[in-house]
């Protein structure tokens, strides 16, 4: 059955229209934590012509990066999905949405029927975070299935984070930033914000920001094995070897308590554990750590100085701390640092942020939850130990090839390419074609969706409306902006958030013929509604219609600038952020916040978690290791979206990003050229690349972009597979994690390298 796909219909609303026709739609760019505002230019054929900054965006304030322009592109991209697709063998075929759902409920009932729920599973992306639909009724799909364990990205991207901030704060989701808007002194870790757009660190044009505290006469030190373009904007570039940072960090706390600059500022009486911490870095100076970070001990007593004494500091470490052997201990001592120095709850220092739309996943606070217990199951084939519900990612492949109870025959795949993304990855890619059930929501049929019985496809960004929630958790700043939805999809598209809730009933057994989205979406707002202490008899009847819509309004409303449904009546509601086309401004990150935010049994910033303290004997043996041998880093580019934005030529056509990067030393002694391939080897595989001879790299460390690998038969991407790159998953060991909080490390890999012969 074919299904013809209806001309682009636009139902946004027009800001302006240009003396030659152009119509002008203003819009939010969903791609990443800068939250760009946009202005889409669109033809008399409706086809977009060019997108541009909108200067009047009260958050970015005229701001883009190259992706943002691509919005188009990606919406007209032939290779894009906008039907359903069903696989007979090796066979595609487009379908209408009810012939699709029916093979979901054939498919997901056998699995369950044959095998039970335990052998039900889903992987969930990076893209559900920034989704309309996915971020809101995920929970929907979940709850209804209640699968025995699910999979995500946050296992390689940022599993420690969450870990430390529950233990500290009371919740995986309250995670502090720095005030880069008033900072006078910013040490980043780990972190190419230029690049990646400031995950976990909300802010338009971060390079800007780094000349701005530059021009004021305050200093930038950016703490990474290569020197990156942040690096280059900032005052010093300081490299040191992949996977030392905790070791670094705890000789900065130990130079803090050693020098008497230990000073608690606004959280004084906030804070437990002070002592816990002083005993626990006291064997860590500086000089006992400075041969295994390869960074001077005079220049680690200077950092923590200047730090502590700085009138407005912050630290800020990412994914580089997160991904890597010593990743939750690395990512806690960030913010045990900045709250030593007397650098927390302080303007210019490392703050709290406060949404405007209260973050449904902020209510789950440890003082009414109760404390996480790490380790409730282990996974059936490894082993491993299940850490905030999830275990490594790189287990999915051995739980789905293993025979026996438990193995996993059916997967919902949400927005994520984990052929690429996750470690050892060729063992997931050979995996995946066993499964009796994949559904996949995706719109390509990338090296992952390739596998699935079923492809659902969501809207492309200019099908969906947008609002951000839990980007401005940590934001450097407050504002709220909505996007209308700019094009119509088909009559019969079924909205994404219907899609979620949809296979979660077919999960848990039921038929879709009984399927009742209104009365499932009114039961999981009437929950809402008591998370947020509504009463929802009351609040149901004041809307007419369900969906994300709602759920928004209600977060607003009930949020710290909301109009609590009348009883502030010069509150927020959504209909007061949609009608301010270019956002609300509501003004810097507020210090003095800790007392408010943190959720933890005692009510106070739980500094010495037992859990992360009983890792530090492990990196005191990584300390003996040879600090010599060559590792792998990752890298990324500002024209990169992880595995995805490689079909758009133009984000890809100038030139070859995927090449191993070499410093020009160790290139000479390894025998390598410019421009010829290497041979990089691991204990996971070996790949062959093209050589980039480049200073920017410390010597000790190569580095590989990570997203590439399109060269995989079965998938739909034409752009992508004329720039297939090579996949450095494949050289990423699947056991090699960070213990506290099972995150990939994907940082730090010993590697071997050497020139391909002719």
């Amino acid at each position: 059955m074919e299904v013809s796909v209806a001309a682009p219909t636009v139902i946004g609303r027009v800001h302006r229209t240009e003396s030659d026709g152009t119509r002008v739609f203003l819009r939010q760019c969903p791609l990443c934590e800068c939250m760009c505002g946009l202005e889409v230019h669109l033809d008399d054929d409706d086809h977009v012509k060019v997108i541009r900054p909108d200067r009047d965006d009260v958050w970015s304030k005229g701001f883009i990066c190259p992706k943002g322009t691509t919005l188009g592109r990606l919406h007209e991209d032939p290779d894009r999905i906008r039907v359903p697709m069903i696989r007979d063998g090796e066979t595609w075929r487009e379908v209408s949405w009810d012939e699709a759902f029916a093979k979901c409920e054939e498919l997901l009932h056998k699995v369950r029927n044959e095998h039970g729920i335990e052998a039900m599973t889903a992987f969930i992306g990076n893209p559900a975070g920034h989704s309309f639909s996915i971020s809101r009724y995920g929970a929907l799909l979940m709850g209804q299935a209640n699968f025995p364990m699910i999979y995500s990205a946050g296992t390689v991207d940022q599993w420690p984070k969450n870990v430390s901030s529950v233990l500290m704060y009371g919740n995986m989701w309250k995670i502090p930033t720095v005030d880069i808007a008033h900072t006078d002194y910013w040490v980043i870790m780990g972190g190419n914000p230029q690049a990646s757009g400031g995950s976990l660190l909300a802010s338009p044009d971060q390079l800007a920001q780094i000349d701005g505290i530059k021009a004021r006469g305050g200093q930038v030190i950016v703490i990474d094995p290569r020197r990156t373009i942040t690096a280059d904007h900032a005052s010093e570039w300081l490299p040191i070897r992949p996977g030392t940072d905790a070791a670094f960090l705890l000789a900065m706390c130990n130079v803090i308590f050693d020098e008497g600059l230990f000073d608690l500022g606004a959280v004084d009486g906030l804070v437990n554990g002070v002592d816990e911490v002083r005993a626990a870095c006291a064997t860590f100076t500086p000089e006992r750590v400075a041969d295994f970070c390869k960074v001077p001990a005079e220049t680690i007593r200077r950092i923590a100085r200047d730090l502590a004494s700085a009138e407005r500091g912050g630290l800020y470490g990412r994914i580089g701390l997160c991904n890597q052997e010593f990743g939750t201990l690395a990512s806690w001592l960030v913010d045990v640092v900045n709250i030593v120095a007397g650098q927390f709850d302080k303007l210019g220092g490392m703050l709290f942020g406060k949404p405007a739309a209260d973050p449904l996943v902020w209510q789950a606070n440890t003082n009414v939850m109760g404390e996480p217990e790490f380790g409730r199951w282990k996974s059936r084939v490894r082993g491993a130990p299940e850490i905030l519900g999830q275990v490594p990612c790189s287990c999915l492949a051995e739980e789905i090839a293993t025979p026996g109870e438990g193995q996993i025959k059916a997967l919902i795949n949400i927005a994520a390419n984990p052929a690429l993304s996750v470690p050892d990855s060729q063992h997931l890619d050979d995996a995946l074609p066993l499964l009796d059930c994949m559904i996949a929501i995706d719109c390509y049929m990338n090296e992952t969706t390739r596998h699935a019985h079923v492809i659902l496809p969501g809207p492309s960004p200019l099908e969906s409306p947008h609002f951000d929630e839990l980007m401005w958790a940590w934001s450097i700043g407050n504002a709220s902006k909505w996007s209308d939805q700019l094009f119509a999809t088909s009559d019969d598209y079924v909205p994404e958030w219907e899609i979620m809730a949809r296979l979660g009933w077919l999960c848990a057994g039921n038929n879709d013929a009984d399927f009742d989205f209104e009365m499932l979406d009114d039961g999981w707002f009437t929950v809402m509604c008591s998370m947020y202490g509504r009463d929802p008899e009351t609040t149901l009847p004041l809307y007419d219609h369900g969906g994300p819509e709602r759920m928004i309004d209600l977060q607003l409303r009930m949020g710290p600038w909301g109009d609590r449904y009348g009883e502030n009546p010069e509150g927020l509601n959504l209909q007061k952020v949609k009608d301010a086309e270019h956002g609300i401004d509501l003004g810097p990150m507020v210090p003095n916040r800790a007392a408010e935010v943190i959720g933890t049994p005692s009510g106070k910033i739980e500094l010495a978690p037992e859990y992360i303290l009983g890792d530090i004997p492990r990196l005191e043996e990584a300390l003996l290791r040879d600090p010599d041998g060559f590792v792998l880093v990752s890298r990324r580019n500002i024209k990169s979206k992880n595995t995805w934005m490689h079909n758009i030529k133009v984000l890809v056509k100038a030139g070859n990003r995927c090449t191993l990067l070499v410093h020009p030393e160790d290139a000479a002694q390894l025998g390598l050229v410019d421009g010829a391939d290497a041979r990089v080897s691991s204990e996971a595989g070996s790949i062959e690349v093209p050589v980039e001879v480049s200073d920017e790299m410390m010597r000790g460390v190569v580095s590989l972009p990570h997203g590439w690998g399109h060269n995989k038969t079965g998938t739909r991407l034409s752009v992508a597979r004329e720039h297939a790159g090579v996949n450095s998953n494949l050289l990423a060991p699947g056991h090699f994690v960070d213990q506290l909080s099972g995150n990939a490390a994907v940082n730090g890999i010993p590697v071997e390298v050497a020139p391909v012969s002719a």
